[in-house]
């Protein structure tokens, strides 16, 4: 075999091996897949921006704390109060998930102004937005199908990952 086809070979699975490590570890410490993900539209501005990398954990490992929760005892995440969220909208793995802020928990029935929840969830809102998400991105969002919740992120370097993807 060539040297150099040889090398080729051993960068190759260096490099899976290392990418492997990263993923195993990102997920074991998380306890979610993925456990980064970029922010692609600016409706969590000015807290949140286009391009940023956003770290999550599993929430089964951080309860979520709602803007209403965080409100009340000055918990804050991300320049305002209560949890940023990223989840399923309507809990459909083939649409692209949405990274909010959880207002509200609320039992199915409940009224939230002129709107009557169709099941328990999670209420979201984008901090750049002026009404809250239900029902016109997703119904409440059910805790299964809430993916990560933010807990650090890093400005811009997600870019390459939204002109890549």
């Amino acid at each position: 075999m060539d040297e150099r086809i040889a090398g080729l070979i051993k960068d190759l699975v260096t490099t899976l091996i290392i990418v492997g490590l990263i993923a195993g570890g990102g997920y074991a410490i998380t306890g979610t897949w993925p456990f980064m993900v970029a922010v692609q539209s600016k409706s969590m501005e000015p807290n949140l921006h286009v391009g940023d990398v956003v770290f999550l954990v599993s929430p089964q490992k951080k309860e979520i704390v709602t803007y209403l929760e965080g409100k009340e005892t000055g918990y804050k995440m991300f320049g305002d109060f209560g949890d940023v969220i990223v989840y399923r909208p309507n809990g459909d793995s083939s649409k692209t998930p949405i990274i909010h802020r959880a207002i509200a928990y609320v039992k199915k029935g409940q009224r939230i102004g002129n709107y009557v929840a169709e099941n328990d969830g999670y209420i979201t809102k984008g901090d750049h937005n002026f009404i809250a998400d239900q029902p016109i991105l997703s119904k409440p969002v059910k805790k299964e199908w809430v993916i990560g919740v933010a807990v650090f992120r890093i400005p811009y370097i997600g870019y390459f990952r939204l002109i890549f993807g």
